[in-house]
């Protein structure tokens, strides 16, 4: 069970697409109304994400991350030796690190279990690399161009974003692809997952025209991983190759690392919260 926390601190970002002042006051509202106030508000992009002796300084024990999973990631990794916890709300375009750990519900009903020891607090897997470094999944090669148009559909709109989709579909179907070292096979995407065990990596399936537009729906309308895929392996440590560079989508930050690339197992340097 997680322990009782007394001095939350939420990390937003007011300038976000998703930011909503309505539950922006029930998250203060759920933590008054829980004995615990909120001792302090990093509002992005004004405010610095703190690290872990900022929180320290204050007496934070529990950081609330109201941001989508590529602000959580760079939240937890600067609190990384903090004694506290980090409890990931839904605050962001897909919200995986939330739903992985909280299910898809409403942050005040995430937020009060935690307030109320209604949780498990621990360490997650996650995935190393000199590309980055994700607690949720990390998407190498060509498709990850997907995340850029699901990213100019967000702020721009539908129409602005069906300009780059050609692009990104010729990306994922002529593009070099990606493969784990020793399994021969090239895909336009390899999805690393980790897991207490290892990462599993498999890879994306783009048999058909059904498989490529189901791939698209997947990237555009939620979760890419439910789009086509196999299993390729599980290990501690994944080789990626590619004959280019291999783009990378990390916790939804995109990047790039050249070929081969390895990826290992490790174990998050700060606790999370989990209430599902």
């Amino acid at each position: 069970m997680a322990n009782h926390f007394s001095r939350p601190a939420l990390i937003c970002n007011s300038k976000s697409g998703g930011h909503d002042e309505d539950i922006m006051g029930a998250i203060a509202e759920v933590c008054r109304t829980s004995g615990a106030p909120l001792a302090a508000t990093f509002a992005l992009p004004d405010d610095d994400i703190p690290d872990a002796a900022e929180l320290e300084r204050r007496g934070i024990d529990l950081l609330l991350v109201w941001t989508g999973d590529g602000t959580i990631n760079a939240a937890a990794t600067k609190a990384a030796g903090w004694n506290g916890a980090v409890l990931p709300l839904p605050g962001g375009t897909l919200n995986l690190l939330s739903k992985e750990l909280h299910g898809d519900r409403p942050v005040p009903e995430i937020l009060s279990d935690a307030l109320h020891g209604k949780g498990r607090r621990q360490p997650v897997p996650m995935i190393r690399s000199d590309g980055g470094d994700a607690f949720i999944t990390i998407v190498a090669g060509p498709a990850t161009r997907w995340a850029e148009v699901r990213e100019t559909m967000r702020q721009d709109g539908l129409i602005e974003a069906s300009r780059s989709a050609p692009d990104a579909l010729d990306e994922m179907m002529n593009a070099p692809g990606v493969a784990v070292a020793g399994h021969g096979q090239a895909y336009p995407a390899i999805i690393l997952t980790p897991t207490a065990h290892g990462i599993r990596a498999d890879g994306i399936l783009t048999e058909g025209t059904a498989d490529v537009l189901r791939h698209g729906l997947a990237w555009l309308g939620g979760d890419f991983r439910e789009g086509p895929s196999e299993e390729i392996v599980s290990s501690e440590t994944i080789i990626l190759e590619s004959e280019a560079p291999i783009s990378l989508e990390y916790d939804g930050e995109l990047g790039e690392t050249p070929s081969p690339a390895r990826f290992g197992l490790g174990t998050s340097a700060v606790d999370f919260v989990a209430t599902a």
